[in-house]
């Protein structure tokens, strides 16, 4: 082999090498890919959407977010309701935190899939305690989430939802 050729193919391997290294420092620390199995989220999420979650955001209200759930090996997506000390109630598919009541213009679809009687979230009261939160799905009949879990440990968190790529047809920032 030609010295030339050994020195192209040296740089080839430390250029291939650099891109690796990268790459798994992004995904360790940084972004990583997700594919959303369940119906708990819908219409937000479907089964088998593919996302993309950020490691490295500061957890808010109504984020969107991937975390290990408690008592399983499978990680759960969830909407984070309440922060840690919120005082939250749901009293006829109405959310009050804190003495304030939030519009969950999310939940819309889902509500028009019910009887006019009915409920789309049983009614709860809970206190928030310090480092948990609370989450909830979307599809509030058949969602496996803290009114069922609890409410979950703030290190238990993977990452906020930043963007969806799968389906095309939904790719973007899901709200």
């Amino acid at each position: 082999m030609r010295e030339s050729s050994k020195r192209e193919l040296i740089s080839w391997v430390k250029a291939l090498t650099v891109a690796f290294v990268v790459a798994i420092i992004i995904r360790q620390f940084l972004f990583t890919p997700v594919v959303v199995s369940g119906q708990s989220m819908e219409p937000t999420f479907e089964n088998a959407n593919k996302i993309v979650i950020s490691k490295i955001n500061k957890i808010d209200r109504f984020d969107l977010v991937v975390f290990h759930a408690p008592g399983s090996k499978d990680d759960f997506i969830k909407r984070v309701i309440g922060l840690p000390g919120d005082v939250i109630s749901m009293k006829n598919d109405k959310l009050v935190i804190n003495g304030e009541e939030y519009e969950e213009t999310y939940l819309q679809a889902n509500k028009e899939k019910i009887f006019q009687d009915q409920k789309l979230t049983t009614d709860f009261e809970v206190e928030v305690p310090e480092g948990q939160l609370y989450v909830l799905g979307d599809n509030r009949r058949n969602s496996t989430d803290s009114r069922i879990i609890g409410c979950i440990d703030e290190k238990s968190i993977v990452g906020e939802v930043e963007f969806r790529y799968y389906p095309l047809t939904e790719i973007g920032i899901p709200k």
